[in-house]
């Protein structure tokens, strides 16, 4: 089912403020920027081999993100895989008794096809899968 890590999102406060430990410390020199209004956040595209990292700065107080900063503070927020075929992919883990937040497919950044599975499925890590578009 798994083709690989896509990419690790980290919840940020403000992206402008976390960056600089990325490009001056890490040396990662490209970065892509993105906004998912209907998710409430700004994204920072930071790529690392084959994967990415994703800064996720919210835009409301009330976006998901914004939440997770309130409750847990900042840092690792999710961990995305690409698969073959996303709705497959949520049918079979529905049947398989894994709980879903998303159990349709929906649009998220860089327009790829994207459903969170629920932490309490997966020892208490948020996952995500994705399909490219």
């Amino acid at each position: 089912m798994i083709q690989k890590i896509d990419h690790i999102g980290i919840a940020v406060k403000k992206i402008t403020e976390a960056l600089p430990f990325y490009q001056q410390q890490l040396g990662v020199k490209e970065v892509h920027f993105e906004e998912v209004a209907d998710q409430q956040v700004r994204i920072a595209f930071l790529p690392v081999g084959d994967s990415e990292l994703e800064l996720l700065e919210p835009t409301s107080k009330n976006s998901p993100i914004a939440k997770f900063i309130e409750k847990q503070g900042e840092g690792i927020h999710h961990i995305a895989f690409e698969v073959k075929n996303l709705k497959d992919s949520l049918k079979s883990l529905e049947k398989n008794g894994i709980q879903l937040i998303d159990k349709c497919p929906r649009t998220g950044a860089q327009n790829k096809q994207i459903a969170f599975l629920h932490p309490k499925s997966s020892s208490g890590a948020l996952i995500e899968l994705l399909q490219l578009p």
